[in-house]
């Protein structure tokens, strides 16, 4: 008979180790009565691991994987049982008792996933967010990381592009990269997502490269149980080389307790452009004119034409069972979502199979297994986001003069017989943009039990994916490839996982230990192929290319490319709990990547964590207002290996420009020219961060939320920097020597305010300060954020130096107009010149303070939820307004209305001022969501109807001039990641749902 004191025996509860032995006790004193019993939830299932104590005593035990115990007890004893994410009651002793236990609402999510495992959140020492399906962003969501949107302190979720299915930015506690990105590692159920592209990317035909689409939409979100999301380095530090971003882990639904459940839900949406830009209608482009040649006799509303109201349909079924050995979840659906721009769309059918079983004696040996499939079909526009100022659809939509009309008296599209500007709906027609990609993510996992205490985990997965992408411009007569022309591009992509791993749970008197050790090992292997020919044959004439490419036209080339990379790590960690009050973590992991140099194949990344439970000591034991208090601080080390493959070996071509004369004859012979210089010494780049937090939870869960103070810094940044002199090229990646440091504060508040039999009313808060520097930088200076304009070609809006925020801006500053309306800049040196010596740094595009607000009210079968987003302290360059210059008025194009009421002159030449640069603060209601849930009780066949109404991004209140604050364009330069550049993106769109959620 094992002897447990009564603080172990609430550990081994809540830390999931279940003892075969159902009288486990405590206290060996003396009993007068047995009592036998069964504790379940509220659906009949039992609970293994539940504790029942006899109240006023140590005398315990827990129950075995069937729910029931045997306890021996005093005469007219009464029973405490309890468990974890349930309300604990007490109960009179009788034997043979069925005690049923209700689910706590407030401590469902106490359960938090950490990188290899679970703690419950008493136990937890680093700054974890855990949100579950019923805490996600309402509305339509294409991918999994628009669900934390305004959920989670210190993440910020920025849309590239409005376009369905395209990319997200994703920052956790700010920018710690100047050249890379900073995207968080994605884990979905166990396997660790590439960050790289899994769609091919678009060509460009004048019109700019069309970036490949979020990686991520290819998960069905509905099928998406929780999302955690670790952000300081404790957390993070067991994914080592790749968690310096942060890591979110995303795990999907499971077989739910009780009978079977089939879940059907559908919804449609429409949707319309936020709002539109304030350029000249036709009547006031009239009277602004000078030259009557301009007025063109119609009237036309250019943004009307081109966005329209968008039709998103989706539907999901889904099955759910478990059963007393497993459980199963299988779901199938599709997405058919219109995109607010004529002729792009995305559409996507998923299906999904998790199942776990278990074996042998109480459930020794388990093997789980999760499957999902998508096929994604996408249909793009000519709107690329390296495109130059005539480059973008949307950009000769908002410039195009609104006294030209779409069609002319043939019918045919108007042609408005000019260089660098076309009519844009005449784009629409010529231009086809199709992807489809297919995407396969599966792995099994088996865990073994060894011993009591000792388990062994199996994870073998594999992410496989396809994806061709078909685009075709049609002989027109515009100056962008008027011959036609017609680009297939494929991708292959493929990564695979292995891994083992021991865990081994065991107690010594008050202490309980945790330990983890395992190895990973991931593969991944890319591979492309591009076609193209030009001077196809006219639209709809014969077969169209992307189905016979040989049918006409001439080839104009063929390429391919494969790359392979390998990491390989070894991963421990510790986790120690005294008398749950003492919390110590410790981990460390090492990471072999192909990506570095020979001399740094391994980083080693460390990390220390320290907690203690304050609610737990005796001097708190009268203070019944604190339910949970608990202070918490961290170190620890992450690394970034997002670089390019081979970037550490040299390159070499063979070239006419490094070529001699071999013979009298004087044929050139081409010579070998050295294209990199090699660096075996180039490492990971290393963010090292340090975090303070306290959590809490007050008058019984009435206020609870935690406090966190962060210091993140980057060193050992990689970047490709001139070389030192003889070298055989002008330029090598290397580690610098300066640092990108990120601090700030964070905050999350929570309170059930209202809590009744008809009526509960809840509201949570979250905010994060930020402050960004770049110290001790080696050069002078870094640039991006190209913009495009009007002779501004090679111009850069982001400057990185040291002492500054990375990527503020970099320009001159705009005093206003004289009273001629030129513009007047500030000469900055005094010398009667004003050029590029006169620009000034200017705060950059990372806002210092962001927040969520959120809520929820029900009133018996009514519901109602809102959210809110909001932040304040950053800025935009808004490069739309730049190529909307008053120029625009002396070349037969429209004008931003601001810039023609301020009195300036179309003769001002464009120049990347302080004109075009905005703050980007904003307010909006990000989704606001109502339901009713219909009585079910008179049908045996139907467990549950809701039917609900929702409205997404339903007001924004800013004095942003633009499509909408929230927008990142991808301008980088010389790989420098560009940060606050809004340059005509597809725009974010305001959209109503009806739809309904049927369970049988």
């Amino acid at each position: 008979m094992s002897v447990l004191l009564a603080s172990q025996m609430t550990t081994a509860a809540n830390s999931g180790i279940y003892y075969e032995n159902a009288k486990t006790k405590i206290s060996s004193s003396r009993f007068q009565q047995t009592i036998t019993g069964t504790v379940v939830d509220d659906k009949g299932m039992p609970l293994p691991g539940a504790t029942i104590r006899e109240s006023g005593t140590d005398n315990g035990v827990v129950t075995n994987f069937d729910g029931q115990f045997t306890i021996e007890v005093s005469d007219n004893a009464t029973l405490e049982v309890s468990y974890l994410g349930f309300k604990s009651i007490q109960v009179e002793a009788k034997d043979g008792i069925t005690v049923t236990l209700a689910a706590d609402a407030a401590n469902l999510d106490e359960i938090v996933l950490v990188g290899y495992g679970k703690k419950t959140k008493k136990d937890l020492t680093g700054a974890v967010s855990q949100l579950s399906s019923e805490d996600f962003k309402k509305g339509v969501n294409v991918s999994p990381d628009n669900l934390i949107q305004g959920k989670v302190a210190g993440v910020r979720v920025v849309q590239s592009s409005g376009e369905p299915g395209a990319g997200v930015d994703v920052s956790i506690r700010g920018i710690g990269s100047i050249r890379s990105g900073s995207t968080p590692l994605f884990v979905v159920d166990g396997i660790p997502l590439s960050n790289e592209n899994v769609s091919a990317g678009g060509p460009d035909f004048g019109l700019g490269n069309t970036a490949a689409k979020n990686p991520l939409n290819f998960l069905n979100t509905s099928d998406i149980a929780s999302i955690t999301v670790l952000k300081d380095a404790s957390a993070a530090a067991i994914y080592g080389a790749r968690g310096s971003n942060g890591v979110v882990i995303i795990t999907t639904k499971q077989g739910e307790k009780g009978d079977a459940t089939i879940t059907v839900d559908s919804y449609l949406n429409v949707s319309n452009v936020i709002d539109k830009v304030d350029v000249l209608s036709a009547s006031e482009y009239r009277n602004a004119i000078d030259d009557p040649s301009y007025d063109h006799g119609g009237s036309t509303d250019w943004q009307d034409e081109l966005f329209r109201t968008a039709i998103t349909q989706n539907h999901n079924f889904s099955f759910s069972k478990r059963t007393k050995s497993g459980n199963y979840y299988a779901s199938l659906s599709h997405m058919d979502q219109e995109g607010i721009v004529e002729t792009s769309d995305f559409k996507r059918t998923t299906a999904r199979i998790n199942a776990e079983e278990s074996f042998f004696d109480n459930k020794r040996l388990k093997v789980k297994m999760n499957l999902t499939a998508s096929q994604i079909d996408e249909n793009g526009i000519p709107n690329g986001a390296d495109a130059g100022s005539d480059g973008q659809v949307i950009m000769h939509a908002l410039m195009a003069n609104p006294t030209r009309s779409v069609f002319d008296a043939d019918g045919d599209y108007t042609n408005f017989n000019m260089n660098a500007h076309y009519n844009p709906m005449y784009l629409l027609n010529i231009y086809e943009d199709k992807t489809e990609t297919l995407r396969v993510l599966g792995n099994i996992e088996a865990t073994f039990r060894i011993v009591e205490g000792l388990e062994y985990k199996f994870n073998l997965g594999i992410d496989r994916s396809t994806s061709e992408r078909n685009s075709t411009i049609y002989p027109n007569v515009t100056d962008r490839t008027p011959l036609g022309a017609y680009v297939q591009n494929n991708l292959d992509s493929q990564s695979s996982l292995v891994e083992h791993y021991l865990t081994y749970n065991f107690d010594i008197d008050r202490s309980n230990f945790e330990v983890l050790g395992g190895f990973s090992y991931q593969k991944f292997n890319f591979s492309g192929t591009s076609f193209s020919t030009t001077n196809i044959s006219p639209m709809d004439e014969g077969v169209a290319p992307e189905y016979n490419p040989g049918y006409s036209g001439e080839q104009s080339g063929v390429s391919g490319y494969a790359q392979e990379n390998e990491l390989q790590s070894y991963f421990g960690r510790v986790n120690y709990t005294f008398d749950d009050r003492y919390l110590v973590t410790a981990s460390l992991r090492a990471d072999g990547s192909t990506r570095f140099g020979e001399n740094s194949k391994y980083g080693y990344f460390p990390s220390f964590a320290l907690g203690w439970n304050i609610d737990r000591e005796l001097f708190l034991g009268d203070f019944n207002e604190i339910d949970q208090l608990k202070l918490r601080a961290s170190w620890g080390e992450t690394g970034n290996q997002e670089v390019q493959n081979k970037i550490t070996q040299a390159s070499y071509s063979q070239s006419a420009a490094g070529g001699y004369y071999l013979y009298s004859d004087y044929n050139l012979m081409n010579g070998v020219v050295v294209n990199r210089t090699a660096n075996p010494d180039l490492k990971w780049e290393v963010v090292t961060q340090f975090n303070a937090g306290v959590d809490f939870s007050l008058w019984n869960n009435k206020l609870y939320g935690s406090l966190d103070y962060y210091n993140k810094t980057t060193t050992d940044a990689i970047l490709n920097i001139p070389s030192e002199p003889l070298s055989p090229t002008t330029s090598v990646w290397k580690n610098i020597e300066g640092e990108i440091v990120n601090k700030g504060f964070e905050f999350t508040l929570g309170s059930k305010i209202v809590s009744t039999e008809d009526f509960d009313w809840s509201v949570d808060v979250n905010g994060a300060t930020l402050n960004n520097e770049i110290k001790n930088l080696p050069v002078s200076e870094l640039y991006s954020g190209s913009v495009a304009g009007p002779g501004l070609t090679g111009v850069a809006a982001n400057i990185y130096k040291s002492g500054y925020e990375a990527g503020s801006f970099f320009m001159l500053k705009h005093l206003g107009f004289d009273e001629s309306g030129n513009d007047i800049f500030e000469d900055i040196n005094n010398d009667g010149v004003i050029n590029s010596d006169d620009r000034q740094i200017f705060e950059g595009a990372i806002p210092n303070f962001t927040f969520g607000l959120n809520t929820s009210l029900s009133y018996k079968r009514w519901d109602l939820s809102m959210a809110f987003i909001g932040q304040t302290g950053g800025y935009l360059v808004n490069n739309t307004n730049l190529a909307l210059n008053i120029n625009n008025l002396a070349s037969d194009r429209n004008v931003l209305s601001e810039f023609y009421e301020a009195g300036a002159d179309p003769q001002n030449t464009p120049q990347l001022s302080t004109l075009y640069m905005e703050k980007s603060d904003f307010l909006r209601l990000n989704n606001a969501r109502v339901g009713y849930t219909f009585s079910t009780a008179d049908l045996n066949w139907l467990k549950g109807l809701n039917l609900y109404l929702s409205a997404q991004n339903v007001f924004t209140i800013t004095n942003y001039s633009g499509f909408d604050p929230l927008v990142n364009s991808p301008r980088s330069t010389g790989g420098n990641q560009s940060i606050g550049i809004d340059y005509t993106t597809y725009p974010s769109s305001r959209s109503y749902m009806i739809g309904a959620t049927l369970k049988l």
